[in-house]
């Protein structure tokens, strides 16, 4: 199969573009240009890593998309529909777990649900499922004192998946994290996103996670933020962490490394 068919052929399985940017721009104050002229297209079931340099404006993206901050100039879109404000179909994590310590592991996974209305029982049952495919069965009822670092992350993200979210925002989620633990996760997060087809757009300084989890990586330039380039990552999946060894993988490392460096 050429390279052209084996694209064309990774591509088709995605559906519809649900999150689109035309010359985005977000301009802080009068004067500090965080993101310029951003084109982009994101779709369905789609695998996005963002990496750049610190404050090259890819947290910023992942904000406007939510509708946390508005955008200064350009046209964003999410299924369809002009972002104004933060959406019910779109959920975010952050480098920090942001847990409760007062409440157990079950607790706030809860805690989207309780913001909007009073928690039924299949909510529950909807969480402990949640805390089961994040591998956490058997510490739902843990406070977070006593979870590991890594185990409070996946608390995290058992949360995000309760929210229901089609979209999945996420700023450095294992950035705090050591290097084995990160590298479990991003195991355990390609298997979690592949379970419930979601729609991810990833934030990371680490270009070897970037291109592990991706289906294509946005590589940003140093502020004002542009987007220097997307690369194509069209590797199977699932993927084993052996893969970051092969020449193939260390082929397009090199392709990320080489459009920053040029930035």
């Amino acid at each position: 199969m050429t390279a052209t068919a084996k694209k064309a052929e990774n591509q088709s399985q995605f559906g519809q573009t649900v999150i689109e940017g035309s010359n985005v721009t977000k301009v802080f104050g009068e004067t500090v240009t965080a993101l310029e002229g951003a084109d982009f297209n994101i779709r369905s079931g789609e695998f996005i890593s963002l990496v750049g340099p610190s404050g090259c404006g890819k947290s910023t993206l992942l904000r406007l998309v939510a509708g946390l901050i508005e955008k200064t100039s350009g046209d964003l879109f999410v299924n369809n529909e002009t972002v104004t404000k933060p959406r019910t179909d779109i959920g975010m994590m952050f480098q920090k777990a942001v847990l409760l310590d007062w409440r157990t592991a079950i607790e706030n996974v809860l805690l989207p649900t309780e913001v909007k209305r009073r928690v039924k029982q299949e909510d529950k049952q909807k969480a402990l499922a949640s805390l089961e495919l994040v591998g956490l069965k058997g510490f739902e009822f843990h406070f977070p004192r006593q979870l590991s670092g890594g185990m409070q992350q996946r608390v995290a993200l058992a949360r995000l998946i309760q929210t229901g979210a089609d979209i999945m925002l996420m700023d450095e989620p294992f950035g705090a994290l050591d290097e084995f633990t990160r590298e479990r996760l991003n195991v355990e997060l390609m298997r979690i996103v592949g379970e419930l087809k979601a729609t991810t757009l990833f934030v990371t300084h680490n270009i070897q996670e970037a291109i592990f989890l991706a289906d294509r990586v946005m590589v940003m330039t140093p502020r004002p933020g542009k987007i220097a380039k997307i690369i194509d990552v069209d590797f199977e999946r699932p993927r084993d962490i052996s893969l970051q060894t092969s020449r193939e993988f260390n082929v397009i490392v090199e392709q990320v490394r080489d459009t920053l460096g040029g930035h």
